[in-house]
């Protein structure tokens, strides 16, 4: 299928166990020539995640508790690893360097970006891959933000040295500081999409402990049919809603260079998984693609008469919510009437200021509160142009007697958010999944 690159989550490099899957998958298909790891995860429920143990020295030091004992905790998980896969590699220099740095008050981010570093180092020994680090390779500007261009340039330079490499994910360095720098979150997804792009990848593929993405939420839906392919587009607007599988931010890269990301179980190789592409493929005859959602939001109604001829009027609410500092999710409106739907974590301790100032600078005729409301979103790009849809959807939620508090529909008409209340909310996403897939 042409070159491949491969990264490896946490749960995929956790124990010995793990990495000969990985191995397995690796060589089974020599077109995956780049290889990007996570830090260890959790072997099994109660472990810890190395890098929560980093993050935990991290807290000791600060409260001049001495975090030895953690240390080595770390330093023998990675330990067992090496003599459980008999590696021909010691890591005693890189325990001593990294000991030795964090006693003389090292950054927080090269501390935590420790765990990537040496699963690495591990995971390209035990391929027979070479090691690059990412540091010094991606770049970061002095406000965190990733500098695409010098970064792909700098990756691509690097690893055209390399037939085959393995890269630590999570990390890179600040241009201003020379320091390490590390990823808000998700930063191991982002490094394999940063990787993908510099070396022209055919495909990115994902490894993770789920086979892609489902059509909705298995706790909620039980068996939920997989989603087999989904456009970059169709995944925006179900990962906002909550379906996350893969870091968002990690689309980007692979998204500007046309690149398919694959979506893969390391403990199930033989599923195909999910395959995110750059556009819907017109020959996919699926009406709706997922259902995603999130409880607890709350709705502000306001009601003006004539409220469509009052210049200004939305810009100046979304003033007021900007000014106390609040994202909003949506705003419905209609000819004498507007809606803003807000997170309640958003807006927890500030709502009673947010009304006080919308009817002052306002001064609507009414204005309602609802909470304790839930959003749904059925999305799919079949449903674009196809009558019915709605009235499908609509139908099935009154025949379970559920009541709709909220409509919005993009206008691109790919999706369609409902509103219900928070008691209705997974009997709404199984109505509205059953109605599409009788």
């Amino acid at each position: 299928m042409g070159l491949k690159v491969a990264k490896f989550g946490g749960s995929s490099v956790a124990d010995g166990i793990q990495l000969e899957k990985m191995r397995k998958i690796i060589m089974h298909d020599p077109d995956r020539r780049y290889v990007v790891v996570s830090a260890p995860g959790k072997r099994f429920d109660g472990d810890n995640k190395i890098t929560d143990l980093l993050f935990l020295c991290l807290t000791q030091m600060e409260n001049n508790i001495p975090c030895d004992q953690i240390f080595q905790v770390i330093c023998d998980r990675f330990t067992a690893v090496k003599l459980n896969l008999d590696l021909d590699i010691d890591l005693t220099e890189d325990f001593d360097e990294i000991r030795e740095r964090m006693r003389n008050g090292a950054p927080k981010d090269y501390v935590v970006s420790r765990g990537e570093y040496l699963s690495a180092k591990i995971a390209a020994c035990y391929l027979g891959y070479d090691f690059v680090d990412t540091e010094g390779l991606i770049i970061f500007d002095k406000r965190g933000r990733v500098k695409l261009d010098e970064t792909d340039a700098r990756l691509s330079e690097e690893l055209a040295k390399h037939e085959r490499a393995v890269l630590p994910g999570f990390y890179g360095t600040n241009e201003e500081t020379g320091e390490v720098r590390t990823f808000s979150r998700g930063g191991s997804d982002i490094t394999g999409a940063l990787v993908a792009r510099a070396v022209k990848a055919d495909v990115y593929e994902n490894w993770t402990d789920v086979s892609g993405f489902l059509m909705a939420d298995p706790r909620i839906v039980k068996g939920a049919k997989p989603i087999g392919n989904i456009s970059y587009m169709e995944l925006r607007e179900l990962s906002y809603m909550g379906a996350s599988v893969l870091h968002e931010d990690a689309i980007y890269p692979v998204r500007l260079a046309g690149i398919p990301i694959n979506i893969r179980n390391t403990n199930h190789p033989e599923d195909q998984g999910t395959v995110i592409t750059a556009e819907h493929d017109p020959e996919d005859k699926r009406v709706i693609t997922g259902i995603a959602g999130n409880r607890d939001f709350t709705v502000i109604a306001i009601y003006k008469n004539t409220l469509n001829k009052e210049i200004g009027f939305v810009r100046r609410l979304l003033s007021i919510i900007e000014d106390h500092r609040i994202n909003f999710e949506h705003i419905p409106t209609g000819i004498d009437t507007v809606s803003i739907i807000i997170s309640n974590k958003e807006i927890e301790g500030k709502l009673d200021d947010v009304l006080e100032d919308i009817n002052l600078q306002l001064k609507p005729d009414n204005i309602d509160v609802y909470t304790d409301i839930s959003l749904i979103a059925t999305v799919g790009c079949g449903m674009s142009f196809r009558p019915g849809v709605s009235a499908m959807l609509f139908s099935a939620l009154a025949k379970n007697d559920i009541n709709i508090r909220m409509i919005d529909q993009g206008s691109s008409e790919m999706n369609i958010i409902i509103g219900v209340a928070n008691k209705d909310f997974e009997s709404a996403i199984r109505t509205i999944y059953e109605a599409f897939n009788e």
